[in-house]
């Protein structure tokens, strides 16, 4: 029986934050433009565009140094909310076309391509005067299978996208950085990564740190890395300097890919700018109905994505994680409502999305105070039973917003009601 061999495939859509943030690749050609640094981070700048790369800045570059580089560098607000739906729906219709996708980062994401052979790949023989045509010039051809899983993922993408291949998750980014062409580059492994710039590192989190000192001590391609005694990268660098080698030699972990979510979000307007106190009572009426989601079935939730679009321009997005999986709305608001003073300024609406799923909701149950639980259960089941047969609109509270409003209307709001 014969195995199927891995070939990763990475996907590359250079420069998807910085693209989303000013709104079209065509505005990248109107000058050097970086993505500014988030409020309360660190103060480097974002992706860059090719312009801002002639004067040599390059994203995690400190702000005062790239602006002595380029005085007149455009600095464009992150649009975190943006990348975040126009990423999402990317990875979804990769999903579509039967991708198990390890997200790398916005705009970098790897799945093994020989698992896509029997659906997107065709016959798989080989086209002899290609393969000719590509050993008189001295480039290395994929097999003959790759060609359609390449043009499954480009018509899925539906954007620009540098398509790289190899046999493990590295090389298959080093093939993507490295292409061009509409045809994937293939990076075989070591030997291929010999002249490949050691900036490549950058691309993985772990040794990202390790760039700027070795170009400081003259070590330029990862060739160079690879020729590096072991004990020595140990001693200098700790496990970046091992990792950073196992790399440059073509080692790498296997891919984990993500288990495909289901999308289910709460988005809600703000009549003006709001803070403290309406911020808040906002923020309580998008969990109410979240909760009273017909989507959820019942079910917890582990992680949620807390994200907001400012008056002054740009988003704010942040990710929360609980302990455990909550159904329960106040506590979850004790936990939302200090993410949600972190908020850098003024909203003019607020977002709340489910990440993640846990297990079914067990209702509470008090040890000395079963009657107390036994009417809340009974309170719950009549109001599934009551929107189960009216719509979600069946069971509502009043929830006061603005109490000192001059508008009726702005005093209070009608929302979900949950036990």
């Amino acid at each position: 029986m014969r195995t199927c061999v891995p070939m990763i495939v990475a996907v590359l859509l250079p420069r998807l934050e910085l693209t989303v943030a000013v709104g079209g690749r065509a505005a990248l050609l109107e000058g050097p433009a970086a993505l500014a640094p988030e409020p309360g981070r660190e103060q480097q700048v974002g992706e860059v565009s090719a312009a801002a790369e002639v004067f040599g800045i390059h994203p995690g570059m400190r702000l005062g140094e790239a602006l002595s580089r380029c005085p007149g560098l455009a600095l464009v607000p992150p649009d975190p909310l943006g990348v975040a739906d126009a990423w999402e729906a990317a990875l979804a219709a990769l999903e579509d076309v039967g991708a198990a996708v390890e997200v790398q980062a916005p705009g970098l994401v790897c799945f093994d391509g020989a698992a896509l052979r029997r659906l997107h790949g065709g016959d798989g023989r080989e086209d002899p005067a290609a393969r000719l045509r590509g050993r008189l010039a001295g480039r290395r051809q994929p097999p003959g299978w790759l060609d359609g899983v390449v043009a499954a993922t480009r018509a899925a993408v539906g954007r620009p996208a540098r398509i790289g291949a190899g046999p493990s998750r590295f090389c298959a980014v080093a093939g993507a950085v490295r292409a061009r062409s509409r045809r994937a580059e293939i990076v075989a492994g070591a030997e291929d990564l010999v002249a490949a710039p050691v900036a490549l590192l950058r691309r993985d989190p772990a040794c990202a740190g390790l760039v700027e000192p070795l170009e400081r001590l003259g070590i330029t391609t990862l060739g160079q890395v690879a020729a590096l005694p072991r004990a020595s990268l140990a001693d200098r660098f700790g496990p970046p300097g091992l990792r950073a080698r196992e790399l440059a030699v073509g080692v790498d972990t296997p891919l984990r890919p993500r288990t495909a979510g289901e999308e289910l979000q709460e988005t809600l307007d703000l009549p003006e700018a709001a803070s403290g106190a309406q911020l808040g009572r906002a923020l309580e009426l998008l969990v109410d109905r979240l909760l009273a989601r017909r989507e959820r079935r019942g079910r917890a939730l582990r992680a949620v994505v807390l994200g907001a679009r400012l008056v002054e321009g740009g988003t704010w997005r942040s990710r929360v994680v609980f302990r455990e999986p909550l159904a329960d709305p106040r506590r979850m608001l004790l936990v939302l409502t200090g993410r949600l003073a972190t908020l850098p300024a003024p909203a003019e609406s607020v977002r709340l999305s489910v990440e993640r799923f846990g297990p079914a909701a067990a209702p509470d149950t008090a040890l000395f105070d079963d009657a107390r639980a036994a009417r809340a259960a009974r309170l719950r089941e009549a109001v599934r039973q009551a929107r189960a047969a009216a719509g979600p609109d069946a069971a509502l509270r009043v929830l006061t917003v603005d109490p000192d409003s001059r508008v009726p209307e702005r005093r209070a709001v009608l929302t979900p009601f949950e036990v």
